[in-house]
């Protein structure tokens, strides 16, 4: 009788065990996505406008007012000058990356991939600047490095080609190659292929690769209705 009751018994405590470890899997995944989302909202091209303006002696050119409108590098580059509009692209990259890498650390490789969302989500729609953010491109680049190595040079490849084909048209080079890396990490993880020093793909993956991409995608699309706030982008700074 006592052999009848223990496998039971065990089964049970096994499956309790098993249900506790999801849960807490799916809870450090979801902290790994806020600490992206956070990371992500870093204000990069905000804390450019302000170091300029203290540099030269200048009035702080809000970017999402001047230029295009925009608060990413391409527009800091147009208002503030070259070397703030590089700044914002490397902090902007920098923002991904680490993002993923904390996120990896927090719950694995599902992490890496949450993460990753989080903070192009973050910088697209930063909570504290009511949601008006970038259109995501250098900070999704970061998370790539990290969450997806392997595809990483194809997609620059493709994004650089598009945009050389089509004469400098940056929306069409972004759903070009939002949707080549979309399809990508399907394929990548439906084939098992290997990732390089990235996490596994895993269902992640794509999932990342969707979120990310529908994001930048609705950005450009929703900037593209838009008329640029100001017509003189003369930079403030050499």
């Amino acid at each position: 009788m006592i052999r009848i009751t223990e496998r039971p018994l065990g089964l049970a405590y096994n499956m309790n065990m098993q249900e506790r470890t999801g849960r807490s899997s799916t809870a450090r995944t979801l902290v790994a996505a806020l600490v992206g989302y956070l990371m992500g909202t870093l204000p990069s091209a905000d804390l450019a406008a302000r170091g300029a303006a203290r540099r030269n002696g200048t009035p702080h050119h809000d970017l999402r007012e001047h230029g295009t409108g925009n608060p990413g590098g391409l527009n800091a580059s147009k208002v503030l000058g070259t070397k703030w509009g590089m700044a914002v692209m490397a902090a902007d990259i920098a923002k991904g990356a680490a993002a993923s890498i904390a996120g990896r650390r927090i719950a694995g490789d599902a992490g890496a991939y949450a993460a990753g969302a989080g903070a192009v989500i973050g910088h697209c729609l930063p909570v504290w600047s009511g949601f008006r953010g970038g259109k995501g491109i250098a900070t999704s680049a970061g998370t790539a490095a990290v969450c997806f190595p392997a595809y990483t040079p194809f997609d620059l490849a493709v994004a650089g080609g598009t945009l050389g084909l089509s004469r400098g048209q940056a929306n069409l080079a972004a759903f070009m190659s939002s949707s080549i890396f979309t399809a990508a990490s399907f394929l990548w993880w439906r084939r098992g292929r290997g990732n390089l020093w990235g996490p596994a793909p895993t269902r992640g993956l794509p999932v990342y690769a969707a979120l990310t991409s529908a994001v930048i995608c609705w950005r450009f699309y929703s900037a593209r209705q838009r008329t640029p706030v100001a017509s003189n982008t003369t930079p403030v700074s050499a």
